[in-house]
């Protein structure tokens, strides 16, 4: 028998991740392009780049952890 309620929950989730990665990364994107401008102060938009692209890496790194059963166990204790 399907558990729908747990099936709902990893449905959201993964939603919701995709969605904040994507978004992350667009702001990313957009704050290197916005960096080029004459008219920008590039040292503020290059670390708010690269800071979104962390956070990208950030969050792809624990579903890494969630999914490998071992790193679970050694990162996490469960």
């Amino acid at each position: 028998m399907i558990d729908w309620s747990a099936f709902l929950i990893v449905a959201l989730v993964s939603w919701v991740a995709a969605l904040c990665i994507v978004t992350a990364y667009s702001f990313g994107v957009r704050l290197l392009a916005v960096a080029r401008d004459e008219d920008s102060n590039t040292s503020v938009n290059k670390f708010g780049a690269y800071l979104c692209f962390g956070v990208c890496g950030v969050i792809v790194l624990f579903g890494v952890v969630l999914i490998v059963p071992q790193l679970s166990r050694a990162i996490l204790g469960a």
